[in-house]
């Protein structure tokens, strides 16, 4: 069984020989990078404001099973995508090692830094390819917001166009330090759909802000990996390839990271003072007593 998983996983021909082209590779040009943004932003701002017209309550809109069976489908596909890139990472540092060695280069460095030169081709870019299309699927949970809340977050439009963005330069550029990104990535993607799943289907939810906490992990762990490259881009002879789309990679993580703090904090200070007046009120009630 285990062979045969890492035949399908990492082995397989179309896997081993796939590359980031535009006879091979579907969703590969720019043009249709910034449409499939645009239709997405587009649509979600129809929708929302669509349902404002439709119906002028604020009532949320049922969706019955359907977001339970996308949390369920997104963790699947996490674990299929997170097991398939550390399968085929394996597999490319077996056969890759002999290459590494003129440059100087550890496994370890390999996961942060890949050497000047790297095609996008091959299995690590197979996942990476894969895991580019789920970011298409993940968008969905917009519009289950804009049903279920009757709201639309901005921060949320642009966290998502900006991964699909990121994860599109990835395979563009070649560029370093995406298969940790996608492990980091797939492993928070699984608990926190898990988590959605398990409060989906009527379970109790977490006393704290969980998924809010594994977006803080996530970030937090990408900040030290970035890091980790500039310093192997100084360090090693002729640095890390694809810098230059890491660059406007770190620049869009540091607005994203921004966008989520600011976020944070203010449904923080609200929760705050909601509970404020709940808390008068019930000492109110103690002295009355």
């Amino acid at each position: 069984m285990i062979e045969n998983l890492i035949y399908y996983l990492s082995e397989r021909p179309s896997i081993v020989n796939f590359r980031w082209s535009h006879s091979q590779s579907w969703g590969n040009t720019w043009s249709f990078l910034f449409t499939s943004i645009a239709a997405y932003i587009f649509f979600s701002l129809f929708l929302h404001l669509l349902l404002l017209l439709l119906f002028r309550h604020r009532r949320p809109l049922p969706l019955g099973p359907i977001p339970a069976f996308h949390s369920l489908s997104m963790v699947l596909i996490s674990l299929t995508i997170f097991t398939g890139i550390v399968l085929s990472a394996a597999a490319d540092i077996r056969d890759t090692r002999w290459f590494w060695r003129r440059y100087k280069t550890t496994p370890f460095q390999w996961l942060l830094c890949f050497p000047l030169g790297t095609r996008p081709s091959g299995r690590v870019f197979f996942w990476s390819y894969i895991f580019y299309l789920s970011r298409f699927l993940h968008t969905l949970r917009t519009f289950f917001t804009i049903f279920q809340r009757r709201k639309l977050s901005v921060f949320q439009l642009f966290n998502n166009s900006i991964l699909i963005f990121m994860s599109f330069l990835w395979l563009e550029f070649s560029q370093s330090f995406q298969v940790l990104a996608i492990l980091l990535t797939t492993l928070s993607y699984s608990i926190v759909y898990g988590y959605r799943f398990w409060t989906a289907i009527g379970l109790p939810s977490a006393c704290f802000p969980f998924v809010a906490g594994c977006q803080i992990v996530l970030l937090g762990c990408n900040i030290v990996c970035h890091v980790g490259v500039l310093l192997l881009h100084f360090m090693k002879r002729g640095g890390c390839n694809g810098i230059g789309a890491w660059v406007f990679n770190s620049v869009l993580n540091a607005a994203i990271l921004f966008l989520f703090l600011n976020f944070y904090v203010k449904m923080h200070l609200r929760n705050r003072k909601v509970k404020a007046p709940a808390e008068n009120l019930n000492s109110a009630k103690s002295k009355d007593i």
